[in-house]
């Protein structure tokens, strides 16, 4: 396992898990917000993949498996730096089965379980990364 610093490639994979999460959650309620709108297709942020790919990538981490839902026990930091840091998902339409006569493909009981989920994982990884500066915090305060 690889440390850089006093911040470990935990740090790195929270901090990115919360960043898009956020994003996620931002085209979510969009899709909520154009649910009459003619037209429109909604998206959503596909990052699940890329993120796991990143941390396969990486050989020598510590990440935690129930911050992404997959095993990450294989980490590796790249230039002293994780490649998760690299990861920003791709938008991609996600149209219900049954699109409206107007053309609108949202069906809002599918985005408000989305963002429900979505919302869980994003809390989740807020409070893993807030244990993991408390246990950095008691390791400076022991240490003084």
């Amino acid at each position: 396992m690889r440390i850089d610093g006093i911040f470990s490639n935990t740090v790195d994979l929270l901090g990115k898990s919360i960043d898009l999460r956020a994003k996620n959650q931002n085209l979510i309620a969009a899709n909520i917000a154009n649910a009459e709108t003619p037209n429109y297709i909604p998206k959503t942020l596909q990052f699940e993949s890329e993120l796991q790919g990143a941390m396969k990538n990486d050989r020598a981490g510590d990440y935690p498996s129930s911050a992404v839902n997959m095993d990450l026990a294989t980490a590796q930091v790249e230039g002293g730096r994780s490649s998760v840091h690299k990861v920003t998902g791709k938008v991609v339409d996600t149209p219900s089965k049954q699109v409206g006569r107007d053309g609108n493909a949202v069906e809002v009981e599918t985005e408000m379980g989305k963002m429900a989920e979505n919302q869980i994982m994003f809390n989740a990884s807020v409070q893993m990364l807030s244990k993991k500066f408390e246990g950095l915090r008691t390791a400076i305060k022991g240490a003084l």
